[in-house]
Protein backbone atom coordinates (compact mmCIF):
# COMPACT_ATOMS: atom_id res chain seq x y z
CA UNK A 1 0.00 0.00 0.00
CA UNK A 2 1.41 3.38 -1.05
CA UNK A 3 0.56 7.04 -0.64
CA UNK A 4 -0.84 7.01 -4.16
CA UNK A 5 -3.14 4.09 -3.27
CA UNK A 6 -4.46 5.92 -0.22
CA UNK A 7 -5.12 9.14 -2.13
CA UNK A 8 -6.80 7.22 -4.96
CA UNK A 9 -9.13 5.59 -2.46
CA UNK A 10 -9.94 8.97 -0.91
CA UNK A 11 -10.68 10.43 -4.34
CA UNK A 12 -13.16 7.61 -4.96
CA UNK A 13 -15.07 8.20 -1.73
CA UNK A 14 -18.67 9.40 -2.10
CA UNK A 15 -19.79 12.72 -0.56
CA UNK A 16 -20.68 13.04 3.10
CA UNK A 17 -24.28 12.45 4.15
CA UNK A 18 -26.97 14.74 2.77
CA UNK A 19 -27.58 16.46 6.11
CA UNK A 20 -23.84 17.13 6.55
CA UNK A 21 -23.61 18.54 3.03
CA UNK A 22 -26.63 20.79 3.56
CA UNK A 23 -25.28 22.07 6.87
CA UNK A 24 -21.89 22.59 5.23
CA UNK A 25 -23.67 24.92 2.82
CA UNK A 26 -24.76 27.13 5.71
CA UNK A 27 -21.08 27.80 6.39
CA UNK A 28 -20.33 28.95 2.83
CA UNK A 29 -19.59 32.51 4.02
CA UNK A 30 -17.85 31.49 7.26
CA UNK A 31 -18.90 30.31 10.71
CA UNK A 32 -19.69 33.85 11.89
CA UNK A 33 -22.27 34.39 9.13
CA UNK A 34 -24.34 31.26 9.73
CA UNK A 35 -28.11 31.56 10.16
CA UNK A 36 -28.24 30.12 13.68
CA UNK A 37 -31.98 29.49 13.74
CA UNK A 38 -31.76 27.54 10.49
CA UNK A 39 -28.71 25.61 11.76
CA UNK A 40 -30.54 24.58 14.94
CA UNK A 41 -33.64 23.50 12.98
CA UNK A 42 -31.59 21.41 10.56
CA UNK A 43 -29.68 19.62 13.30
CA UNK A 44 -32.79 18.98 15.36
CA UNK A 45 -34.47 17.46 12.31
CA UNK A 46 -31.95 14.59 12.53
CA UNK A 47 -32.60 12.77 15.81
CA UNK A 48 -29.41 10.71 15.73
CA UNK A 49 -27.21 13.72 14.94
CA UNK A 50 -28.84 15.67 17.77
CA UNK A 51 -28.33 12.82 20.24
CA UNK A 52 -24.68 12.40 19.22
CA UNK A 53 -23.88 16.10 19.63
CA UNK A 54 -25.53 16.29 23.06
CA UNK A 55 -23.82 13.08 24.17
CA UNK A 56 -20.40 14.35 23.09
CA UNK A 57 -20.59 17.79 24.66
CA UNK A 58 -22.02 16.43 27.91
CA UNK A 59 -18.88 14.32 28.29
CA UNK A 60 -17.19 15.15 31.63
CA UNK A 61 -14.04 16.11 29.71
CA UNK A 62 -15.62 19.33 28.40
CA UNK A 63 -16.08 20.52 32.00
CA UNK A 64 -19.50 22.16 31.67
CA UNK A 65 -21.10 22.68 35.09
CA UNK A 66 -24.65 21.96 33.95
CA UNK A 67 -26.04 19.45 31.48
CA UNK A 68 -26.67 20.81 27.99
CA UNK A 69 -30.14 19.68 26.98
CA UNK A 70 -30.77 21.30 23.58
CA UNK A 71 -29.00 22.14 20.33
CA UNK A 72 -29.92 25.79 20.78
CA UNK A 73 -28.16 25.79 24.14
CA UNK A 74 -25.18 23.97 22.62
CA UNK A 75 -24.78 26.55 19.85
CA UNK A 76 -24.98 29.38 22.37
CA UNK A 77 -22.27 27.85 24.60
CA UNK A 78 -19.94 26.44 21.97
CA UNK A 79 -20.43 28.70 18.96
CA UNK A 80 -21.12 27.78 15.36
CA UNK A 81 -17.54 26.72 14.57
CA UNK A 82 -17.44 24.00 17.22
CA UNK A 83 -20.92 22.80 16.27
CA UNK A 84 -19.61 22.50 12.72
CA UNK A 85 -16.87 20.19 13.96
CA UNK A 86 -19.38 18.03 15.84
CA UNK A 87 -21.58 17.70 12.75
CA UNK A 88 -18.61 16.70 10.59
CA UNK A 89 -17.29 14.31 13.25
CA UNK A 90 -20.65 12.51 13.32
CA UNK A 91 -20.80 12.35 9.51
CA UNK A 92 -17.26 10.96 9.34
CA UNK A 93 -18.00 8.32 11.99
CA UNK A 94 -20.95 7.12 9.91
CA UNK A 95 -19.02 7.28 6.65
CA UNK A 96 -15.75 5.65 7.68
CA UNK A 97 -16.09 2.26 9.29
CA UNK A 98 -12.84 0.68 10.39
CA UNK A 99 -11.32 -1.48 13.11
CA UNK A 100 -8.95 0.73 15.09
CA UNK A 101 -7.56 -2.19 17.11
CA UNK A 102 -4.60 -2.05 14.73
CA UNK A 103 -3.49 0.86 16.95
CA UNK A 104 -4.11 -0.98 20.21
CA UNK A 105 -7.34 1.01 20.77
CA UNK A 106 -10.87 -0.22 20.16
CA UNK A 107 -13.28 2.11 18.35
CA UNK A 108 -14.79 3.50 21.57
CA UNK A 109 -11.33 4.25 22.99
CA UNK A 110 -10.27 5.89 19.72
CA UNK A 111 -13.34 8.14 19.74
CA UNK A 112 -12.72 9.00 23.39
CA UNK A 113 -9.16 10.04 22.54
CA UNK A 114 -10.51 12.44 19.89
CA UNK A 115 -12.88 13.97 22.44
CA UNK A 116 -10.00 14.36 24.89
CA UNK A 117 -7.93 16.20 22.26
CA UNK A 118 -10.83 18.51 21.53
CA UNK A 119 -11.57 19.22 25.20
CA UNK A 120 -7.90 19.91 25.97
CA UNK A 121 -7.73 22.40 23.12
CA UNK A 122 -10.95 24.13 24.19
CA UNK A 123 -10.05 24.49 27.87
CA UNK A 124 -6.41 25.42 27.26
CA UNK A 125 -6.59 27.72 24.25
CA UNK A 126 -9.70 29.65 25.30
CA UNK A 127 -7.49 31.72 27.61
CA UNK A 128 -5.15 32.53 24.72
CA UNK A 129 -7.62 33.44 21.95
CA UNK A 130 -11.31 32.63 22.30
CA UNK A 131 -12.13 33.17 18.63
CA UNK A 132 -9.33 30.88 17.43
CA UNK A 133 -10.34 28.32 20.05
CA UNK A 134 -13.56 27.58 18.16
CA UNK A 135 -11.66 26.70 14.98
CA UNK A 136 -8.93 24.68 16.72
CA UNK A 137 -11.32 22.77 18.99
CA UNK A 138 -13.44 21.59 16.08
CA UNK A 139 -10.33 20.60 14.11
CA UNK A 140 -8.88 18.72 17.11
CA UNK A 141 -12.00 16.59 17.23
CA UNK A 142 -11.63 15.30 13.65
CA UNK A 143 -7.90 15.59 12.88
CA UNK A 144 -7.25 11.87 13.50
CA UNK A 145 -9.54 10.85 10.60
CA UNK A 146 -6.51 9.92 8.50
CA UNK A 147 -5.77 7.07 10.90
CA UNK A 148 -9.19 5.63 10.15
CA UNK A 149 -8.41 5.85 6.43
CA UNK A 150 -5.19 3.91 6.99
CA UNK A 151 -6.87 1.34 9.23
CA UNK A 152 -9.68 0.88 6.71
CA UNK A 153 -7.24 0.21 3.88
CA UNK A 154 -5.15 -2.18 6.00
CA UNK A 155 -8.06 -4.28 7.24
CA UNK A 156 -7.81 -6.79 4.39
CA UNK A 157 -4.21 -6.09 3.41
CA UNK A 158 -1.30 -8.49 3.72
CA UNK A 159 0.58 -5.61 5.36
CA UNK A 160 -1.87 -5.34 8.26
CA UNK A 161 0.09 -7.30 10.87
CA UNK A 162 3.41 -5.82 9.77
CA UNK A 163 1.98 -2.31 10.15
CA UNK A 164 0.40 -3.12 13.50
CA UNK A 165 3.64 -4.48 14.92
CA UNK A 166 5.63 -1.52 13.62
CA UNK A 167 3.11 0.97 14.95
CA UNK A 168 3.04 -0.56 18.43
CA UNK A 169 6.84 -0.61 18.54
CA UNK A 170 7.49 2.91 17.19
CA UNK A 171 8.19 5.95 19.34
CA UNK A 172 7.16 8.67 16.89
CA UNK A 173 3.88 8.05 15.06
CA UNK A 174 4.24 10.56 12.17
CA UNK A 175 7.80 9.37 11.48
CA UNK A 176 6.66 5.74 11.38
CA UNK A 177 3.75 6.60 9.07
CA UNK A 178 6.03 8.56 6.76
CA UNK A 179 8.51 5.71 6.57
CA UNK A 180 5.88 3.00 6.03
CA UNK A 181 3.37 4.87 3.85
CA UNK A 182 5.22 7.82 2.37
CA UNK A 183 2.84 10.21 4.14
CA UNK A 184 1.29 10.86 7.56
CA UNK A 185 -2.24 10.33 8.81
CA UNK A 186 -2.62 14.09 9.35
CA UNK A 187 -1.74 14.85 5.75
CA UNK A 188 -4.29 12.23 4.69
CA UNK A 189 -6.88 13.94 6.91
CA UNK A 190 -6.12 17.12 4.96
CA UNK A 191 -6.56 15.32 1.63
CA UNK A 192 -9.84 13.82 2.86
CA UNK A 193 -11.21 17.17 4.05
CA UNK A 194 -10.17 18.75 0.75
CA UNK A 195 -12.05 16.00 -1.11
CA UNK A 196 -15.16 16.74 0.94
CA UNK A 197 -14.75 20.53 0.52
CA UNK A 198 -14.49 21.14 4.25
CA UNK A 199 -13.01 24.27 5.83
CA UNK A 200 -9.92 25.21 3.79
CA UNK A 201 -8.05 26.16 6.97
CA UNK A 202 -8.42 22.59 8.21
CA UNK A 203 -6.79 21.39 5.00
CA UNK A 204 -3.94 23.88 5.14
CA UNK A 205 -3.14 23.18 8.80
CA UNK A 206 -3.16 19.40 8.48
CA UNK A 207 -1.22 19.25 5.22
CA UNK A 208 1.57 21.29 6.81
CA UNK A 209 1.49 19.89 10.33
CA UNK A 210 4.40 17.50 9.78
CA UNK A 211 6.50 19.75 7.54
CA UNK A 212 9.52 21.77 8.58
CA UNK A 213 8.73 25.50 8.54
CA UNK A 214 10.95 26.17 5.53
CA UNK A 215 9.04 23.55 3.53
CA UNK A 216 5.52 24.67 4.40
CA UNK A 217 3.17 25.88 1.67
CA UNK A 218 3.38 29.54 0.66
CA UNK A 219 -0.12 30.17 2.07
CA UNK A 220 1.09 29.34 5.58
CA UNK A 221 1.48 32.70 7.32
CA UNK A 222 2.40 33.42 10.94
CA UNK A 223 -1.18 32.94 12.13
CA UNK A 224 -1.45 29.51 10.48
CA UNK A 225 1.93 28.58 11.97
CA UNK A 226 0.53 29.42 15.41
CA UNK A 227 -2.47 27.17 14.73
CA UNK A 228 -0.14 24.37 13.63
CA UNK A 229 1.92 24.68 16.81
CA UNK A 230 -1.22 24.60 18.97
CA UNK A 231 -2.45 21.43 17.24
CA UNK A 232 1.01 19.89 17.65
CA UNK A 233 0.95 20.60 21.39
CA UNK A 234 -2.41 18.87 21.83
CA UNK A 235 -1.37 15.80 19.81
CA UNK A 236 1.86 15.62 21.84
CA UNK A 237 -0.11 15.49 25.10
CA UNK A 238 -2.77 13.09 23.77
CA UNK A 239 -2.11 10.45 21.14
CA UNK A 240 -2.32 6.72 20.50
CA UNK A 241 0.93 6.17 22.39
CA UNK A 242 0.38 8.40 25.40
CA UNK A 243 -2.88 9.78 26.75
CA UNK A 244 -2.00 12.56 29.19
CA UNK A 245 0.87 10.68 30.81
CA UNK A 246 3.40 12.55 32.93
CA UNK A 247 5.86 12.27 30.06
CA UNK A 248 3.49 13.43 27.31
CA UNK A 249 2.34 16.41 29.40
CA UNK A 250 5.98 17.29 30.04
CA UNK A 251 6.83 17.14 26.33
CA UNK A 252 3.77 19.22 25.44
CA UNK A 253 4.57 21.73 28.19
CA UNK A 254 8.02 22.27 26.74
CA UNK A 255 6.42 23.23 23.43
CA UNK A 256 4.05 25.57 25.27
CA UNK A 257 7.08 27.17 26.94
CA UNK A 258 8.82 27.61 23.58
CA UNK A 259 5.82 29.62 22.38
CA UNK A 260 6.08 31.88 25.41
CA UNK A 261 2.68 30.78 26.72
CA UNK A 262 1.53 30.01 30.26
CA UNK A 263 2.86 26.54 31.09
CA UNK A 264 1.19 26.38 34.49
CA UNK A 265 -2.25 26.95 32.96
CA UNK A 266 -1.67 24.27 30.32
CA UNK A 267 -0.55 21.71 32.89
CA UNK A 268 -3.46 22.52 35.19
CA UNK A 269 -5.95 21.92 32.38
CA UNK A 270 -4.19 18.76 31.19
CA UNK A 271 -4.07 17.24 34.67
CA UNK A 272 -7.70 18.16 35.35
CA UNK A 273 -8.79 16.36 32.18
CA UNK A 274 -6.52 13.41 33.02
CA UNK A 275 -8.17 13.03 36.41
CA UNK A 276 -11.59 12.82 34.78
CA UNK A 277 -10.22 10.35 32.21
CA UNK A 278 -8.81 8.13 34.95
CA UNK A 279 -12.03 8.32 36.96
CA UNK A 280 -14.02 7.26 33.90
CA UNK A 281 -11.81 4.23 33.24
Amino acid sequence: MTYEDLVKNIDEMPPLSKIASVIEGLYAHGAYHVDIKKLVRMIEADVMLTANILKTINSPYYNFRNQIISISQAVTLLGTQQIYGLVIEYAISKHLKADTTIYGFNNAQFNEMCILESSLMMQWYSRIDLRDTHLLTSLSLIMESGKIIISKELMESSYREMYREGFLACENIPEFEQEFLGTTSYYLSGVLFEHWNLNSLYVLILKNLDKDEDKMDDEVDDIIKQYIKAIDIVRTAINLKEVLTDQSIKKASQKVRELGLDVEHFETVAKRIRKKYENAA
